[in-house]
């Protein structure tokens, strides 16, 4: 979630014309409305499917400082729409903002919704933003969702121009990855538009609302993945023309011009990179138009991936290069500090002093060249002497002079500095998270929280169920890592933990990562000392082998661990 300018999930929509594949209804997902007119607009613009044709139940009477749980405090209500609202919240517990969905229990939607929050919530990718919580409690169906405050919507990106041709490159290949992994886990978006795409600060893109946008609004389609592949068309339309790729105005975006129907975006704009133009148009030639030079649509997610991994790499910008500004001298050297020239006078700068010409010059430049000849020889004399007396002495001698002469060297190490920890989230190779909530224990300073894994039946190698788990963690710049120590909950054969450099607080897979040391240890504690020294932002402290450890209140006899607190150093 983003904070009220980046909006939680998809507010109502002004949209443009009807999609080639569905409608939507007048209803709204998760989010904030960025002009309170547009919750009473129509919405056409990216919708999907057919609308479910519900009572609309009265919405619930809340108000700022309301509790959800005795955890989750309501601060501002950012939507109120079709018997659900929507609100910014503080979770109490952990300290932190998020987003939270609330409709009555007898809401016609509610089973639906809850039902999608859960399926979503059980995907765990972190391309999408996560939803923590689905609960019905005292006639209430509430879905508590993470709010990203270093997020920014694509309506936003596009409000002052289309994107650069790398950035519109990455957030398509982003999409259509996430959404292609979505739909081979049976989910699908359904309103997927620019209020629902936002961009975070390190670059990565991220995708709201998934399965529970579509289930708010009651959107359903016979044809999900080409709704959704159609919608990423329009995405990377918008991203490169700066318009919306329907008649109607729509996201603050203008529509095409009437009659003139689907045209390619590099006719609507100059410039325009061919490649991506040609895949926006593959991607939205459905129901009848059809696709720029003559190339075959994309229907699914997965075939839209593939036809971007067939392009040619669109690399980013080299960096402009800004010349330093010229030398300026100074009043001070000018001699006039403290006497600054009155304005429009010309400064004069002081003559040089004549070089030593006269006979009292010459000489002395004869004097000092003596002494200096005189100085050579002595110093060459001595250097000579000296490593013939060093020929002469015995080999203890010279371990001796070895080791004196190391010593005076060998004291001076680099100092070894803590690197503060600015953020941490769990990361998910395979299969579900571990405790996502949990994560900030690690470095809160107290060593007696902790995040924690669950309990698995084989070990003490997870692979192959599990590759491993663990948790990415964020320096807040980039940093020359050397070591990090590692408190463990569980001791006992064994526990494996690796380092990885990473580029991002979201990795995409290990494949991406540059491994930087792993060490095995049967204590409580484990430090990873760096063998290969690279400089990052982001560091994954991965677990490969867990100890076997008896049933807790917390979870049954396994193989499992604990991470008590963490520490960096460079």
């Amino acid at each position: 979630m983003a904070e009220r300018s980046t909006a939680a999930v998809d507010v109502a929509d002004n949209s443009g014309d009807e999609p080639l594949t569905a409608k939507a209804d007048q209803s709204t997902a998760d989010g904030v409305a960025q002009n309170p007119e547009r919750d009473t607009e129509s919405d056409k613009a990216q919708g999907s499917g057919g609308i479910e044709e519900t009572e609309k139940a009265s919405p619930p009477e809340l108000h700022s400082g309301h509790k959800l749980a005795r955890r989750y405090r309501l601060e501002e209500c950012v939507t109120r729409l079709d018997g659900f609202s929507s609100w910014r919240a503080v979770d109490e517990k952990l300290r932190r903002a998020v987003g939270v969905h609330i409709l009555p229990a007898d809401h016609s939607r509610a089973r639906s919704v809850l039902a999608a929050a859960r399926s979503s919530a059980l995907l765990g990718d972190p391309r999408f933003v996560q939803v923590l919580d689905a609960v019905e409690e005292n006639d209430l169906v509430y879905v508590v969702h993470e709010w990203l405050p270093d997020a920014t919507e694509l309506t936003a990106l596009l409000a002052p121009g289309p994107l650069e041709v790398h950035d519109a490159y990455q957030m398509v290949s982003q999409i259509a990855s996430a959404m292609a992994a979505a739909h081979r886990e049976g989910l699908a978006h359904l309103r997927l538009n620019p209020n629902a795409v936002l961009r975070t600060s390190s670059g990565q893109w991220r995708i709201r609302g998934l399965a529970v946008n579509a289930a708010l609004r009651g959107i359903s389609s016979d044809t999900p993945q080409r709704t959704d592949t159609e919608a990423i068309g329009a995405l990377l339309y918008a991203a490169l023309t700066q318009r919306w790729p329907y008649e109607s105005d729509a996201y603050g975006l203008s529509g095409l011009p009437k009659g003139v129907g689907l045209i390619a975006p590099d006719q609507v704009r100059a410039g325009v990179h061919r490649g991506l133009s040609e895949l926006a148009m593959r991607a939205l030639a459905n129901d009848g138009a059809t696709a720029s030079r003559h190339e075959s649509a994309c229907t699914t997610p997965e075939e839209l991936v593939k036809a971007i991994g067939e392009m040619p790499r669109i690399r980013p910008p080299e960096p402009a290069y800004t010349a330093p500004p010229e030398y300026q001298r100074t009043t001070y050297q000018q001699g006039t500090y403290g006497r600054p020239s009155p304005p429009g006078a010309t400064q004069v700068l002081p003559t040089p002093p004549p070089p030593l010409q006269s006979r009292t010059g010459k000489a002395l430049k004869w004097a000092v060249s003596a002494l200096l000849i005189a100085a050579l020889g002595l110093g060459s004399w001595q250097l000579a002497d000296a490593l013939m007396d060093q020929g002469n002495k015995s080999e203890d001698t010279k371990q001796t002079q070895t080791t004196d002469g190391n010593d005076k060297t060998g004291g001076k190490t680099k100092p070894v500095k803590t690197l503060a920890i600015q953020g941490a989230k769990e990361f998910v190779a395979k299969g579900d998270p571990q405790h996502p909530n949990d994560v900030d224990k690690t470095y809160d300073g107290d060593k007696s929280t902790y995040w924690r894994t669950s309990s698995f039946i084989g070990g003490p190698v997870l692979a192959p169920y599990k590759p491993g788990v663990g948790i990415v963690y964020d320096l807040g710049s980039v940093q020359d890592v050397s070591a990090a120590t590692i408190g463990l909950y569980y001791s006992g054969d064994h526990t494996t933990v690796k380092l990885y450099a990473t580029n991002s607080l979201s990795p995409s897979s290990l494949d991406s990562m540059t491994q930087l040391g792993t060490v095995t240890t049967t204590g409580t504690s484990a430090t990873v000392k760096v063998t290969k020294h690279v400089k990052s932002r982001y560091v994954l402290v991965w677990l490969t082998a867990l100890p076997h450890a008896d049933s807790d209140q917390y979870s049954d006899a396994g193989y499992k661990q604990a991470i008590t607190d963490v520490k960096f150093t460079g």
